[in-house]
């Protein structure tokens, strides 16, 4: 058998073995693209579902509350937001109304968020930058513990620990620091009592201050440390450095913190439940007893029907609103901030 030279200058048959390699590994890694783009397609599917489904369970969620809230909807109007007599049992007609709980629920959760906000920065600002690190871990732990209790307990300690305390030394101490001065003699008036508004907001604080704490945490350790240590080399001191670098740098992921505690705050059910006494009417003082929204449908639900359990879901209907509000305002403060950030 003789063997024809190539123009390349070897022989053809040489040159025909060594490209039926070549064709096979063309094969194999057309089916191993073909593997990846099937993967990469599957993959694109399920996250797609995933996503679809949240929407669908949302936009299921809003039409039960719109079809269980439309005959009290019916009965009662927009009268029915600033209305603030609540009797479901009055005949021919309950007189229901939302607005003692809405103001619960508002001034309920901007107290919390008044007194974990600092606080949980604060702690943060401790954890990352002055503590000791062989304190870090088992305070950072501790902090985060909290988390994990359930709020029933919450409410419990409230009510059995927390609310003597606050009856015997700190109300009294307030109400004659502030009487007889003009708003704040309202807003601090007695008498002192087991179950009220500022009572429930302390739990609350107490509730929602590991979230802020455990995110301003992680956003703090993402600030570059070139940035911190040439404002230490220009002379500045701690205090310095945190407000003109760090929370600068991480002020969108602290608003976060803060928006996530805010919307645990406004949804918190039977901590609230347990100590904030479940009154629908308004009263200016903060040591008064009150009720939110969701403290209202857990304690009347079981017991409602008709009308009244339809007002109940409406007022859930309002609240889940309510949250949606004051997360689009939230990011919108975020998107004018990125703005001047960039200008």
């Amino acid at each position: 058998m003789t063997s024809r030279v190539s123009p390349e200058g070897g022989p053809v048959t040489d040159i025909a073995m060594k490209q039926a390699p070549i064709g096979a590994e063309t094969a194999q890694r057309a089916r191993a693209l073909a593997g990846f783009k099937l993967g990469d397609r599957t993959f694109y599917w399920l996250t797609r579902s995933a996503a679809m489904g949240v929407l669908l369970l949302l936009g299921g969620i809003i039409v039960t509350l719109f079809s269980g809230a439309w005959p009290a909807m019916q009965a009662y109007g927009f009268e029915f937001l600033w209305t603030s007599r609540w009797a479901p049992q009055l005949e021919p007609q309950p007189i229901l109304g939302a607005l003692g709980p809405i103001y619960g629920t508002l001034l309920t959760a901007f107290i919390a968020m008044a007194i974990a906000t600092p606080v949980g920065i604060g702690v943060a600002i401790f954890l990352t930058e002055l503590c000791p690190v062989t304190l870090r871990r088992p305070i950072g732990m501790a902090i985060e513990l909290l988390a994990g209790i359930p709020s029933i307990i919450y409410g419990m300690w409230g009510f059995f620990v927390l609310a003597p305390f606050l009856t015997n030394h700190f109300q009294p101490a307030m109400i004659s620091l502030f009487e007889g001065v003009p708003v704040l003699g309202t807003i601090f008036a007695g008498p002192p009592s087991y179950l009220s508004l500022f009572n429930a907001s302390l739990v609350l604080a107490i509730m929602v201050l590991p979230f802020i704490t455990a995110i301003a945490r992680d956003v703090f350790a993402t600030v570059p440390p070139m940035l911190k240590e040439s404002a230490y080399g220009l002379g500045c001191t701690t205090w310095e450095v945190m407000k003109n670098v760090v929370i600068p740098y991480t002020r969108v992921g602290l608003i976060g913190g803060v928006m996530l505690g805010l919307g645990r705050a406004l949804g918190e059910t039977m901590a609230v439940t347990f100590i904030i006494g479940n009154s629908f009417r308004i009263n200016g003082s903060v040591f008064a007893p009150g009720t939110t929204i969701s403290a209202a449908i857990a304690s009347e639900f079981a017991e409602s029907d008709g009308v009244h359990q339809s007002a109940l879901i409406l007022l859930g209907l309002l609240l889940f609103v309510l949250t949606f509000f004051v997360l689009a305002a939230a990011r919108l403060m975020l998107r004018r901030l990125e703005r001047r950030a960039g200008g």
